[in-house]
């Protein structure tokens, strides 16, 4: 392993993509303590640490404390997932956007337009809604916007949708001309920020006899189980056996080789336990606000994330949503109309709609399990954390973004070494870019 991070140092090219991920990241890190004009950034911070557990909370955590801080990040790189996955939706449901995804290259290029208009769109209604909220909200009699004349509204919106768009070509250009997918890192990078803090105040805590050291123990024990687990699952796939026929051109024979069909059995990945979170949240955010009032108290009790039914409905969305975002992504009619096309067919099933049934079935059945899975893992630590009160959140959602994201960081690492006759990081690994 360490043979091959020297060798990721020594081919120049490698290197230098390398330095330019690293020097984005650090610009991202940088920019995140640039705070947006006008705002009283401790009395907000004071309002997020009781909203914690909330949608703003939950929106908090993927854009790495900005929002918290109002920085001209805090929108973060979200309204960018949001535009690419609005016009994913879209691209299998809306004719002129199927017919733009079977364009090629030209047809890519149009939909990632689309996307940075979308994004700014979205960027531009975020920022107008959250410059309102900071108007009207004070703490203690002391607001957190003190000048809300509309010049300073004005600038919060630009500086912040300003932002976005700048976060949206960082990750574009960490994509072009460095390692990983530059999205990706940078709300990878947004969740790993918070973590040193945190870890700090469970040592601290430790020190103090606040906690017991078996206890520390067994909560890192704890926490490298369950990120080995995902590991797991996220490589976990079915592959079903494809063969393909035997073509003759003059003297040539093409064709015949078999290989396979993967199937991931999280082929949703995260969303669904976004989706779940951002429905279940909605709710008791909305009763906070009429604080004092019955029904907004038995709502906001009711729906705790430590309750039972606020995590019952919670599996149960993430199972639905994980089903319905697969729907979307894979078309077991398609994927059944290429095997046809190119002479490929699954041994013992006919090629065409026969095929189409048997992918849509073994899809549906990876599905439950793998969503199940996650569904357990997004619980499993909201109770854990409710219960022995840690002072950090350790969470499913976090998990499966950081672990997703460090697979497919090294699985590109490694296909670069391979490309020049490298070793890979492990002789006998299990990343999945050097399986044969």
């Amino acid at each position: 392993m360490f043979d091959a991070f020297r060798n990721l140092w020594k081919v120049g090219d490698i290197r230098k993509r390398i330095l330019v991920t690293l020097l984005m990241l650090v610009i991202y890190r940088l920019g995140s303590h640039v705070p947006a004009p006008g705002v009283n950034i401790a009395v907000l911070g004071e309002y997020f640490d009781r909203m914690r557990g909330s949608v703003l909370g939950l929106f908090d955590m993927f854009v790495g404390g900005n929002l918290s801080r109002a920085t001209i990040f805090a929108l973060g790189i979200m309204p960018y997932i949001s535009a690419s996955i609005i016009l994913q939706i879209l691209g299998s449901t809306i004719p002129f956007y199927q017919r733009l995804s079977k364009e090629g290259e030209e047809g890519r290029r149009k939909m990632t337009q689309h996307i940075r208009y979308l994004t700014v769109g979205i960027a531009i209604i975020q920022s107008t809604s959250f410059s309102i909220f900071l108007q009207n909200l004070s703490v203690g009699g002391v607001p957190v916007l003190p000048d809300s004349t509309l010049f300073v509204k004005f600038a919060i919106i630009v500086t912040m949708t300003a932002g976005t768009i700048f976060l949206m070509w960082l990750g574009e250009l960490i994509t072009e001309k460095g390692i990983g997918n530059g999205v990706s890192l940078l709300i990878m990078m947004s969740i790993l920020a918070r973590i040193p803090s945190q870890l700090i105040r469970f040592y601290q805590m430790l020190m103090a006899g606040a906690k017991s050291w078996i206890f520390g123990f067994l909560t890192i024990v704890f926490a490298v189980a369950v990120i080995a687990a995902v590991v797991f699952v996220t490589q976990a796939q079915r592959r079903i056996p494809v063969q393909y026929a035997k073509r003759v051109k003059g003297r040539k024979v093409y064709g015949g080789q078999s290989t396979h069909l993967p199937l991931n059995v999280n082929t949703a990945g995260v969303i669904p336990i976004i989706f779940a979170q951002s429905a279940l949240m909605i709710v008791p955010t909305f009763a906070g606000f009429f604080k004092g009032q019955i029904w907004a108290d038995w709502i906001v009790n009711v729906l705790s994330p430590s309750g039972f039914l606020y995590n019952a409905l919670f599996v149960i969305l993430i199972i639905m949503f994980a089903y319905v975002y697969t729907a979307i992504v894979l078309n077991p009619q398609e994927l059944a109309g290429n095997l046809k096309k190119y002479g490929g067919f699954i041994p013992g099933i006919r090629p065409g709609r026969t095929t189409a049934e048997y992918i849509d079935r073994t899809i549906a059945r990876i599905t439950l399990p793998g969503a199940t899975f996650f569904a357990v893992i997004a619980v499993l630590p909201v109770i854990f954390t409710a219960k022995f009160n840690l002072p950090f959140y350790f969470g499913g959602t976090s998990i499966i973004i950081v672990v997703g994201v460090a697979l497919d960081t090294a699985r590109q690492l490694e296909s670069q070494l391979l490309m020049r006759h490298y070793d890979g990081f492990m002789k006998k690994g299990r990343i999945r870019g050097r399986r044969r």
